[in-house]
């Protein structure tokens, strides 16, 4: 009798039929697949009663992560493959623009810089995308286990707006600061001039640039308010010497004595590997009743003007006071410099 009790629970319910009368209405693909595998209407009955709605809902949680973290790969892989083409194209113009190592004659400072600069708005923006698409995820399979979402959605809305509101400069701020690293506007180390301070660079975030001036005073400055940049350190800078010398001073003679000591200066260690181009006097710049002012200019690696116009103005008084020309010490220095 236990045989044939046993035999009556596996065999099929009498009475035929199709999936549709053992599967709880609608029926799905899960519970179909069981009747067309068992043709038995009990077990088919059990499954759509007791296991097809925990493993579709598992089905469905586990698809929705899969794809979710393919999505973020496939972005993530875009996202690096931009920036690094980004980062090459922008090396490669300003490679061409210089013919000569800067940065004290090193090459690899200038990859090194492309690099850190590519990995923070990489690393910047793959952030932001796994957090838009795991975000997502998360509200997917919250409303797969039934939960609410609309209430949820309206007070975050209403909580975003008056966040956003609230928070216009930080993003102003945050949207300036990554314009700035993606157009290399400026990096650490270089000499920058926006308008209120000039100094140099100690550190660049997505919110704000923090400057030291040459009276070492540190200045944060918001990334939003710098209107203007004016850099002195991107690819090559300029020696501009205006020399003021007496009125009846022979031209031809200090000309030729601007022209010696600039070339001297231009071929000595270690000053040749930061003058990259020959020295020019541009002659005469400015007259008075009382001085003709001169003008030298010699082209340097950029952020080493100041160092070369300081040897420069040396080395211009030694040879005029070796050859007798006065220099008109009533008359300011004007070197940009």
């Amino acid at each position: 009798m236990l045989a044939l009790s046993t035999a009556s629970v596996f065999a099929p319910l009498t009475g035929g039929g199709d999936a549709a009368d053992y599967c709880t209405a609608p029926a799905s693909v899960a519970c179909k697949l069981a009747w067309d595998i068992t043709k038995n209407g009990h077990l088919t009955r059990t499954y759509s009663v007791w296991l097809d709605g925990p493993l579709t809902l598992l089905v469905k949680i586990v698809l929705t992560i899969v794809v979710a973290l393919l999505l973020r790969r496939v972005i993530n892989k875009t996202i690096t493959r931009i920036t690094l083409r980004m980062a090459e194209s922008t090396m490669s113009e300003r490679l061409r623009e210089r013919t000569r190592t800067i940065f004290d004659g090193s090459p690899v400072l200038i990859s090194e810089r492309r690099r850190q600069r590519t990995e923070t708005m990489g690393s910047l923006l793959r952030s932001i995308a796994s957090s838009i698409v795991l975000g997502a995820a998360a509200l997917t399979v919250l409303g797969y286990l039934g939960l609410d979402l609309a209430p949820f959605l309206a007070s975050a809305s209403i909580v975003g707006v008056a966040v956003a509101f609230g928070a216009q400069n930080l993003v102003k701020d945050f949207l300036t600061g990554m314009f700035m690293l993606l157009e290399d506007q400026y990096g650490v180390g270089d000499v920058i001039d926006v308008g209120t301070v000039t100094g140099t660079v100690e550190a660049v975030s997505l919110r704000t640039t923090r400057l030291r001036d040459v009276n070492g005073i540190v200045w944060y400055i918001p990334n939003g308010e710098i209107k203007r940049v004016g850099n002195e350190s991107q690819n090559w800078a300029r020696v501009v010497l205006d020399v003021p010398v007496e009125y009846d001073a022979d031209i031809d003679k200090v000309r030729t004595l601007l022209t010696d000591t600039a070339a001297a200066l231009a071929v000595e260690p270690p000053w040749d590997e930061i003058i990259i181009e020959d020295p020019t006097v541009w002659g005469v710049q400015a007259l008075s009743g009382e001085a003709v002012v001169v003008r030298v200019v010699c082209k340097t690696a950029p952020g080493r003007q100041s160092d070369t116009a300081r040897e420069l103005r040396e080395r211009v008084k030694k040879a005029f006071d070796a050859s007798g020309v006065a220099v008109a010490t009533f008359k300011k220095d004007t070197s940009a410099a």
